[in-house]
Parts: C-alpha cells; structure tokens; sequence
C-alpha cells in the first residue's frame, strides 16, 4: 500500500541529473520478462547501468497485467508487482519476430555491453539471436541467460515458475510448520536468488572482460540458485545423510533461536553462542551451567525441557518488555513486524531503503530502495518505472543516428 505523505522536492530520492553510480556507462539490454531478469536488470540500472527493456507490443512484461492491486489512472491502470522490478529502465516494444526490426535489434546488440534473457532453451536460436550470432555481432558482448532448470539436461525445456522451483529445487520441504503442511517463501525466492546470482555473473564477465578484451555466455537457473540456497542443509544431507524436514520458526542446529511467545505477541531470539546463553538463560531464571543445558548441542537435544522452562517466563511480559531486558544485557532478539511497522521505521528511512520517485501516470510514488552504498560513487533512482514503451521512439532516433542512448 502506498504511504500518504506530502514529499518535497528535497525529499526526493529520484535523480534526473545524470548517471552516478559504478557501472555507469555500461550499457544493458534486457530481453527478460515476469521476474528473475527484471529484477537482475534492475539492480545493474540502481548501480548506474543504462538499461533498455524490450517488451512485446501491445502487452509487454507479463507482469504489468499481475494483480490485484493495481491502481487506475487516467491513461490506464498500472500493476504495483511490475513497478517492484522496473526502475532504472528505459521501456522500448519491439516485436523480435519482426524481420523488419532487424536492423533495430542489431544496433541495440551492437550498442550493449550486456544482454539479459530468461527465454526457454532454444528460444533465442528461433530468433536468429543464438550465442554465435550476437558474439559476431559484438564480440565484447556479456550474454547472461536465465533458464528454470538449466542449459542441458533432461528438464531443460521444462518450464521454471517459481513456484515449481520452490518445490523441485527442495526449499518447499523445509518450510513450514513443524509436522506440516509445506509452504512457500512469502516472496518468488526462487527467482529473487537466481536474480541476485545472474548479476554476480554479469559483473564476473566484466570484469574478465577488462582484461581479455572479450564477452563470453554467462547462465543461471531458478534451480541452480535453489540448490545454492541449501547452505547447511545441503551438506547435512550430502555429508551426514541426513535429509533435512521442516523445522518451522526454529533453527535446526541452535538452541534457542526463533519464534517464542510473549504476552502479546510472537518475538524471535537468538542465542547463537554459549556466550550469549549465559547472558539469557538468568534472565528467565534458569541456570545456565546445568548439564543439560550448558552447550548449544546439548540444548538443542534437550530443547523440549528447555522450551518448558522458558515459555511461561516469556509469557509473562510483552515483547516491549523483554527486547529492553534482553538489549540491556546483549540478547540479540526482536518484534516480528508487519509491513506498513517495517517501513514506518526510521532505521529503514535513515538507510535510504525507500526511494521516492516522479511515475508518467501514477505521480510521486515510493518504492523499496537499493540495499547497498558506495562511498564514492552512490547508487540512485534516476527512472521511475517505465509505461509501456514509453522511450521507444527516443531510443531508435538514437539508434538510427547512432548515438548512445542517453537514459535522460
């Protein structure tokens, strides 16, 4: 939901004076749609990358048709899921099936230090843009494909949803609550990691790049980046044979460390070293040095008596109550927030994580900030999310005239 708030012009994080950030210069051409692309583009144009996006004619990204919500305008209505993974861009439609638009697309290839797609395997082939072709186009070229399974393989055709990968990539069966059902991330982690792995990809290839002089094809899956995620719980089962089930709000090898109950609320806490336990477990009048209490493994095998020493005492203050305590004697732990509480924090505001940006139809709206900060060269909202095709007539002019484009 948007904030109402009245913004000033120097409140504004949207910058129109030009491009900042390190990657300034690079040139990205995004052929990707729905999500895992976008969202990789998107991060390259908040660290200063000119990012064009085609879109198909007519209908564009998937995604500006997901919803609800979506919010009317005047010229239409704008879907708030395609706004999440848009900024930074520049929106040009172009029917890539087209033969007449041939000689348009071989200038953006030629124009691009990057190209992203997430087409299905063989796509890009049937559109006369295989690897051989834009590596003879532009031998620079960082070609970054995206795929639900992979490159090869027997799956590889398959069609890769999220949702799909959530489940085949193995992290819908250990979330949820213990004893089930399974469930999914509360946001497309699948295309979110796979996002956040294309671009450590692209920046490899550029980097690579600087010194050999040459592109080369960098790839990614939904899955890949699934399996990438298992962290410890791939390794217990690899290495101990283990296959990990649900384990709900609590960590499977720490004690304790998740979700409890106060006397108004869930709060989460941390007691991630022995340290920590002995500064806690006083606290809620337990002695700390028991046997079967005094390590993490013998807590987390004991972690059924230990919960019934600590629930009631828990529950006898709000969470208000115990995060002053436990912060007084150094217990990480915290309030489990709802949205409209996350952003409302000043932390969140002091941290630039919300941008405010000028939108073509919708006026001043905000959005979710980048997350990082370079000292010399700062990250920023120069483009609100684009309306369909909204620089398509711009961007050949500067084409035809061959001129590099310039995203202002």
């Amino acid at each position: 939901m948007r904030m109402d708030r009245t913004v000033s012009s120097a409140d504004r994080t949207s910058n129109q004076d030009g491009p900042s950030g390190p990657l300034r210069g690079v040139h990205v051409l995004d052929l990707s749609r729905v999500l895992a692309g976008p969202y990789a583009t998107m991060i390259l144009g908040d660290l200063g990358a000119d990012v064009i996006k085609v879109e198909q004619p007519g209908t564009g990204d998937d995604t500006r048709l997901w919803g609800p919500p979506f919010i009317d305008t005047d010229a239409g209505r704008e879907s708030t899921y395609f706004l999440s993974t848009n900024r930074n861009k520049r929106s040009a439609t172009i029917d890539l099936k087209d033969p007449s638009e041939r000689l348009f697309i071989e200038q953006l290839v030629r124009w691009a230090d990057v190209i992203v797609e997430n087409f299905r395997p063989g796509v890009m082939d049937r559109l006369d843009l295989s690897d051989a072709q834009l590596e003879a186009l532009n031998p620079g070229l960082i070609r970054l494909s995206i795929s639900g399974f992979g490159d090869d393989g027997p799956e590889r055709g398959r069609v890769g949803y999220d949702l799909i990968l959530q489940a085949e990539g193995g992290l819908m069966s250990i979330t949820g609550p213990v004893g089930g059902p399974m469930v999914k991330f509360g946001v497309p982690i699948a295309d979110l990691t796979a996002g956040l792995y294309a671009v450590i990809g692209i920046l490899a290839g550029l980097v690579d790049r600087a010194s050999s002089g040459r592109g080369q094809r960098v790839s990614t899956s939904l899955l890949a980046g699934q399996i990438a995620l298992h962290a410890f719980q791939g390794t217990r089962y690899l290495v101990a044979g283990e296959v990990p089930p649900i384990s709900g709000n609590m960590h499977p090898t720490i004690f304790p460390y998740g979700t409890f109950r106060a006397s108004d609320g869930p709060i989460v806490i941390a007691v991630g070293n022995d340290a920590i336990w002995r500064r806690f477990a006083p606290l809620l009048g337990i002695d700390p040095t028991q046997d079967r209490f005094a390590t993490n493994d013998v807590r987390v095998k004991h972690s059924s008596d230990l919960s019934a020493l600590m629930d009631p005492v828990l529950a006898s203050r709000s969470v208000d109550e115990w995060l002053v305590r436990f912060d007084q004697v150094g217990v990480p732990a915290g309030e489990v927030k709802t949205f409209d509480a996350v952003y409302a924090t000043e932390q969140v505001r002091q941290q630039n994580l919300v941008w405010t940006a000028n939108h073509t139809t919708l006026g001043v709206i905000d959005l979710p900030g980048s997350p990082l900060r370079f000292g010399r060269s700062p990250v920023s909202l120069r483009l609100a999310p684009p309306v369909l095709g909204e620089h398509t007539d711009a961007i050949r002019t500067e084409m035809a005239s061959d001129v590099s484009p310039d995203p202002h």
